[in-house]
């Protein structure tokens, strides 16, 4: 970060942005990967993350990534979940995942309502090795942190899952915001619109980080004002054909740099851009 100058904004500041779905630290077999070593590859000033993982008995990934790499946490749960490890260590199946139609289960779950979702847990996979706990969205910041606030999105039809913005406003002046939407089959333009009158109501500079479960041109039609950081695909991560994950920016912010990055072990691959405000 550069010297602040001025009152409340950082002329020419360079801020670091990185959002990544870290699908709760496994792969589709249960199989654990290093999130703090992903995360520290990712070297952002504030890092937006989505299905971080809360066991109820044990530490929070968020918390264990924010002890190693200096970070402030503001996180928000949004369902229980319960990660399987149906597999227990005793082998190692090929490839990301189980198929769709293999009849293996998933490696992470939901445990919340609406009952009968199919993201449920069922009660024959309990018997396998599993970790229940929260299933969480999160904002990181090294960067000093003026302001901090979560605002609620509308909830859709069948989405298990509450959803929310987390809002932080950097000493620098820039604000940024992350979000895990709801799918677009299940309505998600209405919680877009939403996010629209909830970030339109300042004019500081803004980025728009997160899971967005949607393509970039849906999103700018919901969001006006805003404009892309990064082009590319990012799910799924073993051979991806869409980009769902998302860095929004608006007037102000000027994108010296961006892209996607390889896979890292979620099913997701995170995005990070290097944002100028002010310039």
């Amino acid at each position: 970060m550069t010297t602040q100058s001025g009152a409340g904004r950082s002329e020419g500041a360079v801020t670091t942005v990185a959002s990544f779905n870290l699908h709760a630290g496994v792969d589709g077999w249960g199989r654990r990967f290093d999130v703090i070593s992903a995360c520290r590859g990712l070297d952002a000033d504030v890092l937006v993350l989505q299905e971080c993982f809360s066991p109820v008995d044990g530490p929070a990934q968020t918390g264990e990534i924010a002890g190693a790499l200096g970070y402030t946490v503001t996180e928000v749960p949004l369902n229980r979940g319960v990660v399987l490890d149906p597999f227990a260590g005793e082998r190692t199946p090929s490839g990301w995942g189980p198929r769709p139609w293999s009849g293996a289960p998933r490696a992470l779950r939901y445990a919340g309502p609406p009952a009968g979702h199919r993201g449920r847990v069922r009660p024959g996979e309990l018997a396998v090795r599993s970790r229940r706990g929260a299933w969480n969205l999160a904002v990181l910041a090294r960067a000093s942190v003026r302001s901090s606030e979560v605002a609620e999105l509308p909830s859709l039809p069948g989405d298990p899952a509450r959803r929310v913005v987390v809002i932080v406003e950097l000493e620098a002046g820039l604000r940024v915001a992350g979000t895990h939407l709801g799918h677009l089959t299940r309505g998600s333009p209405r919680q877009m619109r939403e996010l629209s009158r909830l970030l339109g109501e300042s004019e500081l500079p803004t980025a728009l980080l997160g899971d967005m479960n949607c393509w970039g041109p849906i999103l700018l039609t919901q969001l006006p004002g805003f404009r892309r950081a990064v082009r590319g695909r990012t799910w799924p991560a073993w051979r991806p054909h869409s980009q769902i994950d998302h860095i929004l920016v608006t007037r102000g912010v000027e994108v010296l740099g961006s892209g996607v990055l390889g896979p890292l072990g979620s099913d997701h691959r995170p995005v990070r851009a290097r944002l100028r405000i002010g310039a």
